[in-house]
């Protein structure tokens, strides 16, 4: 008695229907486009980063492993194992994905071909002081 019938308006065309489905999901899209460029894509590029720098730990590399601890790897055993001096004489035997980061690099030929430099300075700060 005081329920009325409801009838629902038919719509004038079916274009504007599908427009505006498409106009509510937009935001969604939006927001999931905008967590992919600032935080997903930014992460694939730092773990890719971290999967070359490990890759490329070879001997003489002095490197942070988990925990903090602070090392030399002394020998790289497989793939997946390195053996690194924490002090002298005592060596661990850890796992390359445990490597956190890699302080410096032992680059043989630059050292090689900085000495003579570093030798030629050294001389010339010698020279300087006998002069005075």
């Amino acid at each position: 008695m005081f329920i009325t019938d409801a009838y629902a308006q038919a719509t004038a065309g079916g274009l504007e229907g599908a427009g505006a489905s498409i106009m509510q999901f937009l935001p969604i899209i939006l927001v999931v486009f905008i967590m992919y460029m600032l935080m997903w894509r930014p992460q694939q590029k730092k773990m890719k980063a971290h999967k070359a720098m490990i890759a490329a730990v070879k001997r003489g590399d002095r490197v942070v492993a988990a925990g903090g601890i602070i090392g030399t790897v002394s020998k790289v055993i497989d793939d997946g194992e390195v053996q690194i001096e924490v002090a002298d004489g005592v060596r661990m035997r850890v796992l390359r994905s445990s490597i956190n980061d890699v302080l410096n690099r032992s680059d043989g030929a630059k050292i090689q071909d900085n000495a003579p430099e570093k030798a030629e300075k050294a001389e010339k700060a010698d020279k300087k002081g006998d002069a005075r």
